[in-house]
């Protein structure tokens, strides 16, 4: 149950050669693959790639015709584990996670990868979470890149240079024996495009044909002395054959003019904005043309030192666009000209910022700085000044006044809201609790209106991070994962070793039934029948099985049922690990399954009950406890209807799931009785329509009576 679904969009993997291919970045990579003669991938799902992952899984078919293995791995480290394929054998390999934090958890498996070598073409293809859209904290790729030897691709976000660097990614591989990675930016994800399709590949050499014939190589363990002369090797042989490949296949680019005596030096990721900045520059057209040189480096890792020396040479400056920091390219090239007696002024950060993302108006403001000291001429005659284009349509502070902050939080109905609105009415019982959140859906509960979690340290690293208040030091410490972090790394990492330590502390597992942060991918315990996969793995057997004595069960809906566990968990008449499994259907997934088989229920004239929630405006008194305990978004306030009261009163908005959610805080606080339950009853019944009228008469009878006698008191 996928936030997406790509089962239509993938037939256009099947296209021929000569054909015409449009579509998003993510399955223009897949088709890439497929023409590459992949023979297996496999990877794990996050944000900006997640959707690569569900092209695959819709594409399973196609893929299995074609001979190609596919695997949803348990982490990102699983992944990675399955390029060893390609050490010993010719089999062409890819596998694709979230960058950097996916790159972190895979570290083991890739740094021994890139230390045995390939003979296989083994592609990486990362998701760059950085910038303003990220939901990481900001790294970049490179520095693992250039620890670890891996070659590093950075295509420009165009669908032709993207498939080309797949395809090129692989025999680049081959050549050096060399994993490489491929980093697509979030917007090159999605990118909108079209290309000319190639025939699909069948994998050359099979898997079947490597289990026949098992080739073993002592000089590829990851060993002494092996591991020494895998070191050698790498500087000696994989170094100078990958700069030979790149500088033979032109993998990076010359654009604009050969000659002039500035230029400019980009990431290929980074293209697109430089392009639209130096347009709004007066530098460029709409259409990529441009009077100032640019050398694009599709390939930011290694660098070919003979193209820099060829593009820099005879220039007075050179800018490098280099996003993050440090300013490894901008380091690499000064050394690479001073070795060589190339006398260009190369200009990096201090024309460009140190750290954040590097949109088009922050690249116009280092381009323009950028000329104004080095081609002075060119900024007077073309950058006239234009404030039409100098100042953006509403000042940012203006902004900041007009629109309130809103941080991100929990969706509508999502199930974790109650849990936490249970866990903060538990805290003013039994005082500040210190908890350890974690990555996912419910690490939102670190904002407001809950503002609860000390740490976020990593994905099912919830309860490791606690693990440092073991068992003696007082109050129990809280820590909470999701089901998808569970099964990723917290049932060993986080329970177990709560058992082998033998904690006393309390661990809560979010069971909504999906990968739901990433787009609602299935997990171990998703219940849904997969023909692919084998799901309904119970959590609870699962922390049974590595010692976990004190399990319980509750529904995150159910308020007074969670407060009473949890207030079971923390009366300290169990010492030793303790783990609540807070059951919930993600409520996106939920809409995503139900929506269309009610909306079908209707057509087809069926009755169908639809619940909603509302709040009687004459009986809140504006208090609003409901939205400082619950956060829901279809929960606002609105003018107070009644004339001699000013406080604005809630108000339940039409995105209204009807979960319930608003009422249970209402019931579970002793909050005022002011929310009401609706059934919005389609194609009703004769009986229906019987009581509808019945309850319209008492109801009448009843509002005709409080009528007159409110006007005999006024009277």
């Amino acid at each position: 149950m996928a936030e997406r679904s790509f089962a239509k969009e993938v037939q256009s993997l099947k296209l021929r050669s000569g054909e015409e291919f449009r579509g998003e970045g993510i399955l223009a990579v897949t088709k890439a693959l497929l023409q590459s003669g992949v023979a297996y991938v496999g990877g794990y799902q996050g944000a900006p790639v997640s959707h690569l992952m569900d092209v695959l899984a819709d594409a399973e078919d196609i893929l299995t015709d074609l001979g190609v293995h596919f695997e949803a791995s348990a982490s990102e480290a699983t992944a990675a584990a399955m390029l060893a394929a390609s050490i010993n054998y010719p089999l062409r390999g890819a596998v694709t996670w979230k960058s950097t934090v996916g790159t972190n958890v895979a570290s083991d498996a890739l740094s021994n990868l890139a230390s045995a070598g390939v003979r296989g073409g083994a592609l990486i293809i990362l998701g760059e979470d950085y910038g303003e859209g990220a939901s990481i904290m900001q790294e970049r790729t490179h520095a693992f890149a250039m620890k670890s030897q891996i070659w590093l691709l950075d295509p420009r976000p165009h669908l032709p240079e993207i498939v080309r660097a797949v395809e090129q990614g692989f025999e680049l591989s081959e050549a050096s024996h060399t994993p490489v990675m491929l980093m697509l930016r979030i917007r090159a994800c999605h990118v909108y495009g079209r290309f000319i399709a190639r025939d699909n590949q069948r994998p050359v050499f099979t898997r079947a044909m490597a289990l026949e014939h098992p080739s073993r190589d002592y000089g590829r363990i990851i060993l002494p002395p092996s591991t020494y002369a895998q070191e050698r090797e790498k500087i000696e042989q994989r170094l100078p054959a990958a700069q030979r490949f790149i500088a033979e296949r032109r993998l990076n680019e010359r654009l604009g003019p050969e000659e002039g005596a500035i230029g400019i030096v980009l990431q290929g990721g980074l293209y697109n904005n430089t392009l639209r900045a130096l347009e709004l520059l007066g530098r460029a057209d709409a259409f990529g043309g441009t009077d100032v040189p640019l050398y694009v480096l599709n390939v930011t890792y290694p660098l070919v030192p003979d193209e820099w020396e060829r593009f820099c040479r005879g220039k007075q400056a050179v800018l490098i666009v280099e996003e993050g920091q440090p300013e490894y390219l901008e380091q690499a090239a000064a050394q690479i000209l001073h070795q060589r007696g190339v006398a260009t002024r190369i200009v990096g950060k201090e024309a460009l910022p140190m750290h954040g993302e590097y949109t088009v108006d922050v690249l116009r403001q280092g381009l323009r700085k950028f000329f104004e000291r080095f081609a002075p001429a060119a900024v007077r005659a073309d950058i006239a000044p234009d404030e039409r284009r100098e100042a953006p349509l509403v000042p940012a502070g203006k902004l900041a006044t007009l629109v309130p902050p809103r941080p991100s939080g929990l969706c509508t109905g999502c199930p974790e809201r109650p849990f936490f609105a249970a866990m903060k009415l538990l805290q003013k019982e039994t005082g500040t609790l210190h908890i350890s959140a974690d990555i996912g859906c419910h690490s939102f509960a670190t904002l407001p209106p809950f503002n609860m979690g000390n740490s976020i340290m990593g994905y099912g690293l919830g309860a490791a991070a606690a693990s440092a208040f073991g068992s003696d030091a007082g109050k129990p410490a809280v820590s909470i994962m999701g089901d998808g972090g569970f099964w990723h790394n917290g049932l060993t990492s986080g329970i177990g070793n709560s058992v082998f330590n033998r904690h006393d502390d309390l661990t809560v597992i979010i069971d909504n039934g999906y990968s739901a942060a990433t787009g609602g991918q299935d997990i171990p315990s998703s219940r849904a029948a997969d023909p692919h996969r084998q799901g309904n793995n119970s959590i609870v057997d699962a922390v049974k099985g590595v010692g976990i004595r004190w399990v319980k069960r509750t529904s995150t809906y159910d308020m007074r049922g969670t407060l009473k566990v949890l207030r079971e968990a923390l009366a300290g008449g169990y010492r030793g690990p303790k783990v609540i499994v807070a059951e919930g259907e993600c409520q996106l997934n939920r809409q995503r399954r139900v929506r269309p088989l009610t909306r079908k229920a209707i057509e087809a004239g069926e009755r169908v009950v639809r619940e909603r929630f509302g709040v009687d405006a004459d009986t809140c008194t504006g208090d609003h406890s409901c939205i400082r305990l619950s956060g829901c978004p279809s929960l606002t306030v609105k003018e107070n209807p009644d004339p001699l009261r000013q406080d604005p009163v809630a108000h339940v908005d039409n995105s209204c799931v009807g979960c319930g959610v608003c009422g249970e805080v209402a019931d579970a606080a002793v909050l005022c009785p002011s929310f009401y339950r609706a059934d919005l009853i389609f194609n009703p019944s004769l009986t229906d329509r019987l009581m509808a009228r019945l309850r319209a008469l008492v109801i009448g009878f009843l509002q005709r009576g409080s009528e007159r006698r409110r006007l005999r008191y006024v009277l």
